[in-house]
């Protein structure tokens, strides 16, 4: 993709991305980085320790090396770019930052993950002040954590880390699932409109705390409707919708129909999607409930809205009915070290889990690594 910032922020504190660990935040948290709103500066506004900064801004180092912060992805996935944003620092912004990676098992320490197989994602780069930093990533492998390192010291805004969300199918065999939520690997494919807001916010977890954080159309002075089209989890059939049009009163639509397509190569044949969801009234500020007769299994859903408007939130509830082929992308793409983990973990002794990690890309899974459905 050209533009990686247009996919998520898998690092970000609204989809549960976290700093679990900091060598020095002396002058500003480290938290500050994982913070989905933009940057913001106040002048001459001082604290105890100097100048506030709305990001994560180390001491000065009178010692050689660097200083580093760790984050725990919220939603683990393939990065496809990072971005190192300094806004408002000027004189004190750090002249160079590396990003690495790794991807782990379970939820450890930063101290845990001092031996883990970090690789690079971004070198060694320089850095410009006051600005977005954009940095393109070429690496296959699943990603859990990221580690960003500035050298020497200095200050950084937000750090962004733009991918595709791959979760962990043993998890989402556990019941049903939202088809639809970026955690579970959906992904917005394409809309009509998002002058005020982006139709990725559909799909984030958790409610919209304001308008702003869901998606909202343009007014529509013209025939026509608009829409959202949206690359499930994986194939599966949805039993409960859930439109949430909470905090748009005078904006919300007046009605909305989902649609259902289960072939990804004939998405443009009308006869290729059918209804889920018949054109139905929507309620202002109201998260609307809506049981899906059963019907066939679908891999891409289309969202109508008539004529146009905001909505804070689309939920597609199911079960998913073939596990197989997330399952070879997730253990394809593991790292090789949490690949021999996760199959000496399925009564694999450890000597075979090796040989089967390394023997990726696997075409078929096999037998210990099959998750019922």
């Amino acid at each position: 993709m050209s533009d990686f910032t247009a996919l998520p922020d898998l690092a970000a504190r609204s989809l549960g991305g976290g700093v679990i660990g900091v060598n020095d935040e002396f002058f500003a948290p480290a938290d500050n980085l994982v913070d989905p709103a933009q940057p913001t500066f106040a002048p001459r506004a001082f604290g105890a320790k100097g100048q506030l900064y709305d990001g994560w801004e180390t001491r000065r180092r009178r010692e050689p090396g660097y200083d580093w912060a760790i984050v725990r992805l919220g939603v683990p996935g393939i990065v496809r770019g990072v971005v190192v944003d300094t806004a408002f620092f000027t004189g004190n912004y750090p002249p160079a930052a590396a990003v690495e990676g790794c991807g782990v098992e379970g939820y450890p320490t930063a101290e845990e993950l001092a031996g883990a197989p970090w690789q690079p994602l971004v070198p060694l780069s320089p850095l410009a002040g006051d600005a977005r930093n954009l940095f393109a990533v070429e690496s296959p492998e699943r990603i859990t954590h990221v580690r960003l390192s500035i050298h020497p010291d200095g200050g950084v805004a937000r750090l962004r880390v733009h991918g595709e969300a791959l979760p962990d199918p043993r998890l989402l065999a556990a019941g049903p699932v939202d088809l639809a939520a970026l955690e579970a690997g959906a992904t917005v494919v394409g809309c009509s409109d998002m002058f005020y807001g982006s139709p990725g916010n559909l799909i984030l977890p958790g409610m919209a705390r304001t308008m702003g954080e869901g998606w909202e159309t343009a007014r529509r002075r013209g025939e026509g409707n608009d829409w959202v089209l949206i690359r499930l989890a994986g194939p599966g059939r949805i039993r409960l919708a859930e439109l949430d049009t909470s905090h748009f009163k005078g904006n919300a639509p007046g009605a909305a129909a989902l649609r259902g397509a289960g072939d990804s190569t004939d998405l443009e044949n009308p006869a290729a999607w059918l209804d889920l969801l018949p054109r139905t009234e929507l309620r202002p500020d109201t998260r609307h409930r809506f049981l899906v007769p059963s019907g066939p299994v679908v891999t891409h859903v289309r969202l109508d809205v008539y004529p146009d408007g905001g909505m804070a939130r689309l939920r597609l509830f199911g079960q998913l009915q073939d596990l197989d082929a997330l399952v070879l992308r997730w253990f394809n793409a593991l790292p090789l070290a949490q690949a021999v983990d996760v199959a000496s973990a399925c009564d694999v002794d450890r000597p075979c889990a090796d040989r089967l990690a390394r023997s990726r890309p696997l075409t078929e899974v096999p037998a210990v690594l099959r998750v019922p459905s």
